[in-house]
């Protein structure tokens, strides 16, 4: 019997200069229903303003190209940016998604946030997926990878020949994710790492960042083929030797900017603070919580 067709879908990048970050709208020709991906809500730390001129580049795309939204996707509770799933799901009413292990992430950080009254039940979505779980793109069908390492919750979506593989490889020049994050692990990202280089070599990959190495243009697709053939970190590399690698290197990053701003939004679904009395909102972060981490 001939092997099935597998779908491919459209899939247009946004790259976001101020993270290094990757925003996707997948979308299937036939329905033009489409899917958005790790959407990104605009913050500058430095005087504490938020925009949504990145998730507007969206939406602008997804009128000027017909569709209709049919999800609203994060990969994982970012630690670089806000995401903007709320900001879109009240412009377009598509329901949000994320990894059902969100709950035990939302556990961990209410601890460090101190934050008795977070509902820790993963109810700020509309859907929570587990490995396995099956979704739609119109008439593409996509599956849901438990993928952790990177963080707790990480998921990769599957969307017909079209992985979505978020912070766990990069481009091939660029190696992997780290793992040093709260609820993240070495050895559990080579696990996962490895199970998605199983797909198949003609598997397109997008990656959630690229940041330039050499001072390049922006690159965010490879192939699972690419991937096994160039990426230092995989090749010939055994699951020790990756790990001694990681732990290494994770060792010498700095945190992202943004990590305790971003995670008690993230965990929310992208939900800002409420107002208090005086209408303004507030964040809120704990000081010495992250210990060991390097200084820049």
């Amino acid at each position: 019997m001939p092997a099935t067709r597998v779908a491919t879908p459209d899939v247009k990048g946004f790259y976001e200069p101020r993270t290094c970050s990757v925003q996707y709208v997948v979308s299937d020709p036939q329905t033009k229903r489409c899917a958005i991906i790790d959407p990104v809500l605009d913050f500058d730390e430095k005087c504490g303003a938020t925009a949504t001129e990145q998730a507007d580049l969206i939406l602008d795309y997804v009128t000027a190209q017909g569709f209709t939204v049919e999800w609203i996707l994060d990969t994982h509770p970012h630690a670089d940016h806000f995401s903007a799933a709320a900001y879109l799901q009240g412009k377009t009413g598509a329901p949000t998604a994320i990894g059902a292990e969100i709950i035990r992430v939302q556990n961990l950080w209410k601890a460090i946030y101190n934050w008795p009254e977070l509902a820790a039940d993963g109810s700020q979505w509309d859907r929570l997926f587990a490995d396995g779980d099956h979704f739609s793109v119109g008439s593409i069908e996509g599956r849901v990878m438990h993928s952790p390492g990177h963080t707790l919750a990480s998921v990769t979506y599957v969307v017909g020949d079209a992985a979505f593989v978020h912070d766990t490889i990069f481009m091939p020049d660029s190696g992997t994710a780290r793992a040093d994050f709260p609820g993240g692990d070495a050895r559990q990202l080579w696990r996962s790492i490895n199970a998605i280089l199983a797909l198949p070599d003609e598997t397109r990959l997008f990656t959630g960042h690229d940041y330039r190495p050499n001072g390049r243009e922006p690159r965010w697709e490879s192939t699972i083929g690419e991937q096994k053939r160039c990426n230092p970190h995989l090749v010939g590399v055994t699951e020790e030797e990756f790990v001694r690698l990681r732990e290494a290197r994770d060792k010498t990053l700095p945190m992202p900017k943004l990590i305790l701003h971003a995670l008690q939004v993230n965990i929310r679904g992208g939900r800002l603070p409420e107002p208090e009395a005086n209408g303004a909102r507030y964040l809120k972060f704990p000081l010495n919580a992250l210990q060991g981490a390097a200084w820049n």
